[in-house]
């Protein structure tokens, strides 16, 4: 199957997430569909030297062309292109159950005013500590309401070694793949273009249909009720 190939550097990592359109981080409900899965052992973060695509992902987002966040498999992360995540933030928007609550709509008010936001802002926001905040942030990337913007490697001690330690920055997807007035939001990076691709013209069910009948063709094998729950 397609999505059993294997993973070896962030090169082929951007180039899977290409070609599936959306795909779990970590192991999920269809045996084999993941970037876990999808990397041999000895590339599966096995030494400082080699930090498999915890590190290779870093490289993936600052192309500028795939989202990342918690947004699949009940809130776990996931890679998506802009094409495929536009359809599910479509969806998600209309759902009563993917509405943000009120710390979460705190902390999208705070970037609606900065553009972007590292999580010492939340917690100072939120005036929580990190494991509060840090749940209020995967709320609202599985509400599709904000991503991961920028990742920064983080060098440390008299040899700067890098042994894995990242900085990230939040922003919401409107920003980060909006109109070209917007502005940058994060790490010098521009949107794409005047036109917003996060505009699907579709509804919100027939983006769900879509998203749907893509994940079959990709999975024929796998259970529909599988299927579903990568989309939940």
């Amino acid at each position: 199957m397609a999505y059993q190939m294997k993973l070896t550097g962030p090169e082929s990592m951007l180039a899977a997430i290409r070609e599936f359109g959306i795909v779990p981080f970590f192991k999920g409900p269809v045996p084999g569909f993941s970037i876990q899965e999808m990397t041999p052992p000895e590339h599966w973060f096995d030494s400082s030297d080699d930090l498999g695509p915890w590190d290779w992902k870093v490289d993936v987002v600052q192309s500028g062309e795939i989202a990342y966040g918690k947004f699949l498999c009940g809130g776990k992360a996931a890679f998506a292109t802009v094409e495929w995540y536009a359809h599910l933030h479509n969806w998600r928007l209309s759902q009563a159950r993917y509405q943000p609550d009120e710390a979460g709509r705190k902390v999208l008010a705070l970037l609606e005013e900065k553009g972007s936001v590292g999580s010492k802002e939340i917690r100072t926001l939120l005036g929580v500590k990190k494991a509060a905040a840090d749940g209020v942030v995967t709320r609202l990337s599985h509400c599709t309401r904000l991503l991961i913007g920028d990742i920064q490697r983080v060098y440390r001690g008299p040899t700067l070694k890098y042994i894995g330690w990242q900085t990230c920055s939040f922003c919401t997807p409107e920003a980060l793949f909006g109109a070209e007035d917007s502005g940058p939001v994060f790490g010098g990076f521009s949107p794409f273009s005047a036109e917003n691709p996060l505009e699907v013209g579709c509804t919100p069910e027939e983006s769900y249909g879509a998203l749907l009948e893509h994940l079959r063709e990709l999975l024929p094998e796998a259970r529909e009720k599988d299927i579903r729950k990568i989309l939940e």
